[in-house]
């Protein structure tokens, strides 16, 4: 009797090889390969000839192809210089791309933003540098439309968490003081080459308008967060005391024994406005 034996596709996608190349654990190497998925994230971004696109970690091309068809340049930042070398010579869209070959998280994304220009940015972006990479991008939200990214789903659900969950944390204040957040789409291990160990999704991020954007300084809001956050069983009475006294919040209106995830984004950003304005006067009174 024969043996029954696995397919070469099978057998290929187990050892992560999809369309010829192996998954690279070190670059965090998942490769999406659902049409249903892939559509639905091109029908999201909604590429248009003319528009300023930016794919970070195009990888094989799952979303590049389609979305490279539906306009008439597209600028890629890839790490994998053979995946990079693999697209500078794609048959039928390589002439559409400007391809960038190295790390996004080290990319000065002002060096192809020309003056009054605003970008899509989207990408399945390697979950191990997910988070810094989105407050490196946070960066440059003058000059970005709106941005697709494919990550992590317990990432996407902190991004997207109210107050008094738990889920609701340091990159949620973040976040959403820098965009509004749009869920667009749940993602299953089994829609990537190799499958990751976790489930995935996708979400819209679109930049608050400017004026928004400028009511603290970011670095003192971050300040606020880590300290509120760091132990988070701790009441704010304690998890604060470093840079604000219970009195400071009493004043504030905020109650001294809540917990972090209890806060508003607005009382987050009360918070961190009182510490610029009193570091100003203090400086001002040592001058």
């Amino acid at each position: 009797m024969s043996k029954h034996r696995p397919s070469k596709k099978v057998t290929n996608a187990k050892k992560g090889i999809h369309q010829g190349h192996k998954a690279k654990k070190r670059f965090g190497q998942n490769f999406l390969n659902d049409p249903d998925i892939i559509d639905r994230i091109v029908r999201a971004i909604s590429p248009k000839v003319g528009d300023n696109l930016l794919e970070i970690g195009p990888g094989l091309g799952a979303i590049t192809e389609p979305v490279a068809e539906l306009t008439d340049k597209l600028n890629v930042v890839e790490l994998d210089r053979d995946l990079a070398d693999r697209l500078k010579t794609h048959p039928f869209y390589g002439s559409k791309l400007n391809i960038y070959q190295g790390d996004a998280l080290q990319f000065d994304f002002s060096e192809i933003i020309k003056p009054g220009e605003k970008f899509k940015i989207f990408g399945n972006l390697p979950y191990n540098i997910s988070t810094p990479l989105l407050f490196h991008l946070y960066n440059y939200l003058d000059c970005i439309e709106n941005m697709h990214f494919m990550l992590q789903k317990e990432v996407v659900n902190r991004m997207c968490a109210a107050p008094n969950c738990k889920a609701f944390g340091r990159l949620s204040v973040m976040t959403q003081y820098y965009c509004k957040t749009i869920p667009v789409a749940d993602v299953p291990p089994s829609a990537f080459v190799p499958p990751p160990k976790v489930d995935s999704a996708v979400i819209r991020l679109i930049p608050k308008p400017h004026a928004e954007r400028n009511q603290v300084n970011p670095a003192t809001l971050n300040t606020v967060c880590l300290e509120a956050f760091n132990q988070r069983r701790k009441t704010l009475r304690n998890s604060l005391s470093n840079i604000v006294s219970q009195d400071v919040l009493a004043e504030l209106g905020v109650d001294a024994n809540l917990r972090a995830e209890n806060l508003t984004l607005n009382q987050f950003i009360e918070i961190a406005q009182w510490l610029d304005k009193n570091k100003e006067e203090q400086s001002n009174n040592d001058d």
